[in-house]
């Protein structure tokens, strides 16, 4: 069976996902990701060259479905609340790969998709605290937030299910 241009593609961007989630972003060379889906460095930067597009192409459906969560209208804070906690664990891995690694270069070209995720992080504390926030609600806010965004990086090696189920409690307290 011949392996298709689409089909080498997804086997580079399902390890370089493996491997940013494991090592950081910073941490993983495009000879790494060729020697785990068993290719030449050059390979690997015919498809994805400079790195920085395999993170791209990494965050867009989290982008993506970022716009969605914004877009939707909740019941109430706890239903907004859970929503991000599902978000967050489903999306773990390229949260990392932000968080630890591209949140540095605070540079985003107008209309990326990298602007499109800090957007999100200001739009989501708005929809939290509401137009006119007391100073405890900020605080409050953000401290979510913060754990919400750091308890799915730092627990990758756990399953899922036990992640959402912590942080969902966890965050209801906020």
């Amino acid at each position: 069976m011949m392996t298709t241009a689409d089909d080498t593609r997804s086997r580079i961007l399902a390890a370089a996902r493996e491997l940013f989630a494991e090592r950081g972003y910073a941490a993983t060379s495009l000879a790494d990701i060729a020697a785990a889906v068993g290719l030449t460095k050059t390979a690997v930067a015919y498809h994805f060259h400079p790195k920085d597009r395999l993170a791209a192409e990494l965050l867009s459906p989290a982008a993506d479905e970022m716009l969605a969560l914004l877009g939707t209208d909740y019941a109430d804070r706890a239903e907004l609340v859970e929503a991000l906690v599902a978000f967050s664990v489903r999306y773990r891995s390229v949260i990392r790969l932000f968080m630890e690694d591209l949140s540095a270069d605070d540079a985003v070209a107008p209309g990326s998709k990298r602007e499109t995720v800090k957007t999100f992080r200001d739009e989501i504390h708005a929809r939290l605290v509401g137009d006119d926030p007391a100073p405890e609600a900020r605080v409050k806010s953000w401290a979510l937030l913060g754990a919400l965004l750091w308890g799915v990086v730092r627990t990758m090696d756990l399953p899922e299910d036990q992640v959402r189920a912590v942080l969902l409690e966890s965050c209801r307290a906020f």
